[in-house]
């Protein structure tokens, strides 16, 4: 039987965020999804989510006007066909940004699809055999007191993650001895057999990113997460050369071409692609390639329940980044989605993602009217 797409849905939900987050470089004021669903002429529905903290209108207008009407009619196993032509067609509005963002929900919903249509859970499909994935817990905002962090990192510990994640650029990354500080905090309060990693934002130059390095290198830190702006390639291969701490980055980078970019100038060690901005699981799978052919490690940023099947079939794929601030709307959006358990986030052997949609939950904080096409 041959499926086509019969509509195609777009919804924006949100909530503000209460308890004052920032980390180095900005303030947190509302997290949220836009979530895309794709409807075929069999009934079959896949789903896919993307960001909505700035600019969801505009991702959502995108997918409605420029998107969908190309989309009705087309098989949706044509997933790699449907992304290049995508590609060319919105090349000019963007090669980055809001427009990969529009394209990777819209490609994470065919995924889901093509799941459903084959009956196959996406890890199954994609050749992997691994049933559950680590997953490590992320916030320790800067924004926190001393004290505050330290408390959210043994939380963390007492839920089950023995890999934690906090923030560094204390007062805007103009502190970074109170980073010391901070960090030498946490390593006496979870003790020595926790993995601790840390994420500046892009706050810091290479020089002062290396020397700070170097002044927590003692406290056994895994990762060093985007040390200098993100786009500061240079400075992030100096800063790989000048510590021996990991270097993680990529978490804003847009397509397969930006990590080529990345790994040739030996700028990362370990990836942090994220599926819900470059470009959905066909644009992950080729980053993911490359990642292997590079021998470094594959970590996609946060959306765990989106990365977590694409992990669990990744020769190298490492973990996962469950971002503690999400919880609550991820817990709301879907229906039974998994979390983890003892520091492990169990595959669900369902067909696709094996996610579903709490509709009700979507209706009542839908920022707009349903947009619908098809």
């Amino acid at each position: 039987m041959k499926h086509r797409i019969r509509k195609l849905d777009v919804h924006l939900v949100s909530t503000p965020v209460t308890g004052g987050f920032a980390d180095a470089t900005r303030k947190v004021e509302t997290i949220g999804y836009l979530v895309v669903r794709v409807t075929t002429d069999s009934g079959l529905e896949g789903i896919g989510i993307t960001y909505h903290e700035v600019g969801g209108e505009a991702t959502s207008a995108l997918i409605n006007r420029n998107m969908a009407p190309r989309l009705i009619g087309r098989d949706p196993l044509e997933t790699d066909a449907i992304w290049h032509e995508f590609f060319h067609y919105l090349r000019g509005v963007g090669r980055k940004g809001l427009m990969y963002c529009a394209l990777s929900a819209v490609d994470i919903a065919l995924w889901d699809l093509k799941g459903k249509i084959t009956g196959l859970p996406l890890y199954r499909l994609l050749g992997g055999n691994r049933t559950r994935v680590p997953v490590y817990a992320s916030g320790g905002w800067t924004s926190y007191s001393d004290e505050e962090l330290v408390a959210e990192m043994k939380g963390m510990v007492s839920r089950g993650f023995r890999t934690i994640k906090f923030k560094l650029g204390y007062e805007g990354g103009r502190n970074p001895r109170r980073d010391v500080q901070r960090v030498r905090k946490v390593r006496e309060a979870v003790g020595p057999d926790i993995d601790l990693l840390v994420d500046a934002n892009n706050c810091f130059d290479a020089a002062t990113a290396i020397q700070l390095a170097n002044n927590i290198r003692e406290y056994d830190i895994m990762l060093f997460e985007e040390p200098v702006f993100a786009d500061d390639i240079p400075g992030l291969a100096r800063f790989k050369r000048g510590t021996d701490i990991p270097l993680g980055t990529g978490e804003h980078e847009y397509t397969k071409f930006g990590l080529r970019d990345l790994l040739i100038h030996d700028a990362v060690d370990i990836v942090q692609v994220d599926g819900a901005r470059v470009g959905g699981y066909t644009e992950m799978l080729k980053c993911a390639a490359l990642t292997e052919a590079w021998n470094v490690k594959f970590a996609p940023h946060a959306m765990e329940n989106i990365h977590l099947h694409l992990v669990a079939a990744v020769p190298n794929g490492l973990f996962l980044e469950r971002l503690l601030m999400f919880e609550d709307i991820t817990a709301k959006l879907f229906k039974d989605a998994p979390v983890p358990v003892d520091g492990y986030m169990h595959v669900p052997d369902l067909p696709g993602l094996g996610l579903a949609l709490d509709m009700d939950f979507i209706h009542e904080h839908d920022e707009t009217s349903p947009l619908s096409h098809g």
